[in-house]
C-alpha cells in the first residue's frame, strides 16, 4: 500500500495518474504514460494541442505546488505531471505529420528518448532552473525547458527530412 494519499485527486493527477509511484524511474514511467495522450494531441491539431499543453503547464504549476505542499517535499520524485507536459512538448513537432506508419512510431520513440536525455542530464539552463526555482513553477519549468529542447531537436529532425513521413 502506498504511503501517499493517492485517493486525493491532486496527488493522483500530480503523480501522473499513479505512474509516478513506479518503484524505479518514476519520471520515465510518467513520460511513457504521457505518450498515450499522443492521439489526443493529433486530434486537437497543432494549435489545439499547443493550447492544451499550455493549459496543462499553467495548471501544473498550481497542481505540482499543491502536491508538494501536501507531501511537504519540494519536487517529490513521484510528482510527474511536469514530465507529462515536457513529453507533450517533445512530441509536438510530430502532430501534423502523424500518419500512423512506422515513421510515426519511430518519431514517438525518438521524442521520448530525447526528452528523457534532456530531463535527466539537465544541461544548462535546465540545471540552473532546477536548482534555483521554487514552488510549483520550479517543479514545472525545468521539464518545460527539457521538453522544448527535445521538441526543438525533433523539429530539426522532422523538417530536415530525417524521418520519412
Amino acid at each position: 500500500m502506498s504511503p501517499y494519499p493517492i485517493k486525493n485527486p491532486i496527488i493522483f493527477l500530480a503523480f501522473g495518474l499513479g505512474s509516478g509511484l513506479s518503484p524505479k524511474a518514476p519520471g520515465t514511467a510518467g513520460s511513457a504514460l504521457a505518450l498515450l495522450f499522443f492521439p489526443l494531441l493529433v486530434l486537437l491539431g497543432q494549435i489545439g494541442s499547443l493550447a492544451f499543453i499550455g493549459v496543462a503547464a499553467v495548471f501544473g504549476v498550481w497542481l505540482c505546488g499543491k502536491a508538494a505542499e501536501i507531501l511537504q517535499v519540494h519536487d517529490h520524485e513521484a510528482i510527474v505531471w511536469d514530465e507529462f507536459v515536457g513529453q507533450w512538448l517533445a512530441l509536438w513537432p510530430l502532430i501534423t505529420l502523424a500518419t500512423w506508419q512506422v515513421s510515426t512510431y519511430v518519431g514517438i520513440v525518438l521524442a521520448f528518448i530525447l526528452f528523457r536525455i534532456f530531463d535527466i542530464l539537465k544541461p544548462w539552463p535546465i540545471s540552473w532552473c532546477d536548482n534555483h526555482l521554487e514552488g510549483g513553477f520550479g517543479i514545472m519549468f525545468d521539464d518545460v525547458l527539457a521538453g522544448l529542447a527535445a521538441g526543438g531537436v525533433m523539429w530539426f529532425i522532422v523538417n530536415g527530412g530525417y524521418l520519412a513521413f
